[in-house]
């Protein structure tokens, strides 16, 4: 279990434009990302010894930026092959070689084109070996044909409807309208969720995620040096990464899970509350990965904000609203600002615990969860200011 609680803090943000089409490399994005967090921090680039990103073949390796921001001494930098689920598992990696003193100070990243470039949506090439042999035959192709099954296994199993889960749309996009970088401000009514194409059964346009062009970046350091630097630190007070059993041989396997109603979220939210020393009740925002609307009912049941069956009601009920008993990303979230693969909710967590956020931001926000997966693996963090 994670036991570092507060031994480092966030002290810096950097974000790109996010866009349909950027018009520039990845490394050029991760890299204006990148510095704009080192300066946010009010550091120089010489003062970084660190860095630390994921991909999926999609983004430019750690050492590349390190490289060309011309950081003298890069002792610590690793790249995760991974999906979203890694989204906190950087920076929790971050605080592991802090405390190991293998770095000072860490920049966290994630850059991708993921609209003009590489397109996670756009299918995967197929083999017949592996979990694809399995899975292709049946059209088990894209992440929306994977993850509609497990909607539709909780519709079973619980009786969520669509119209909870295009309440969540809804409100993602009233969330952004307030986001000056969201992708999509223009409100949406829930006749405009369920006139949205049908994608993937039970899954129309507005259940998926954006797929975006930026990146976004975090400044990771000691908790001593984060209170002598530019910005308000935002302490990691605890984190988790994991699944359950039978997490399968790749991302996208899903087969050998035990059940199809419940996510990575209900086998790590015991070690993060324990590792942060708080529960459920004590959060004031939520950053929930988002990549369906789906994933937001099942992680509020795993993390413990409801009762098993009782997320799709709590959502519909107006509770995850910014004015709710549970305010879920405020920032639109990837169903509206942009999937930058879940690591823009970090960004969002620590502008809000900054009290930054400007109109959309939570009022006296101190404790922040932050979540990143939606199958059989996650990781998540509970932030503080």
């Amino acid at each position: 279990m994670f036991n570092a609680r507060d031994k480092c803090a966030i002290a810096g943000v950097g974000y790109t434009q996010y866009s349909k089409k950027s018009g520039r490399t990845v490394r050029s994005l991760a890299s204006e990302a990148c510095l704009k967090a080192i300066e946010d921090a009010g550091l120089d680039v010489a003062d970084v010894d660190g860095f630390v990103s994921f991909n999926f073949n999609d983004s430019v390796p750690a050492i590349a930026v390190a490289t060309e921001l011309g950081v003298p001494e890069a002792g610590y930098a690793v790249d995760f092959l991974a999906g979203g689920n890694a989204a906190n598992l950087i920076v929790l990696n971050a605080v592991a070689a802090i405390q190991s003193g293998l770095a000072k100070t860490v920049v966290c990243y994630r850059a991708m084109n993921g609209r003009s470039g590489f397109r996670l949506g756009g299918g995967r090439q197929m083999a017949a070996h592996g979990i694809t042999q399995f899975t292709a035959p049946f059209g088990w192709i894209t992440y929306p044909q994977a993850m509609a099954m497990w909607c539709r296994r909780h519709m079973i199993e619980y009786g969520t409807t669509n119209e909870q889960l295009g309440s969540i749309a809804v409100t993602m996009r009233n969330n952004a309208a307030l986001n000056e970088r969201a992708m999509q401000r223009q409100p949406i009514s829930i006749d405009d969720y369920f006139n949205s194409r049908q994608i993937v059964d039970p899954f129309r346009m507005l259940d998926i995620c954006l797929e975006s062009d930026g990146a976004c970046a975090v400044v990771v350091t000691s908790a001593e040096h984060a209170r002598d630097l530019k910005q308000k630190p935002v302490y990691v007070g605890g984190g988790a990464y994991g699944g359950g059993p039978q997490q399968g041989e790749d991302l996208f396997d899903a087969i050998r899970w035990p059940d199809h109603s419940h996510n990575y979220s209900k086998y790590i939210a015991k070690d993060l509350w324990a590792s942060a020393g708080v529960g459920p009740e004590d959060v004031d925002l939520a950053l929930i990965y988002d990549c369906f609307t789906y994933s937001i009912v099942m992680q509020l049941e795993g993390f413990g904000f409801c009762k098993e069956g009782e997320g799709g009601p709590l959502a519909a009920s107006g509770a995850i609203a910014r004015d709710g008993d549970i305010p879920v990303n405020p920032h639109g979230g990837l169903l509206s600002e942009a999937y930058i693969h879940g690591f823009n909710h970090v960004v969002e967590a620590v502008e809000q615990l900054r009290g930054q956020s400007g109109p959309r931001q939570i009022k006296d926000a101190e404790i922040a969860l932050t979540t990143a997966g939606a199958m059989t693996c996650g990781s998540a963090m509970v932030l503080h200011s």
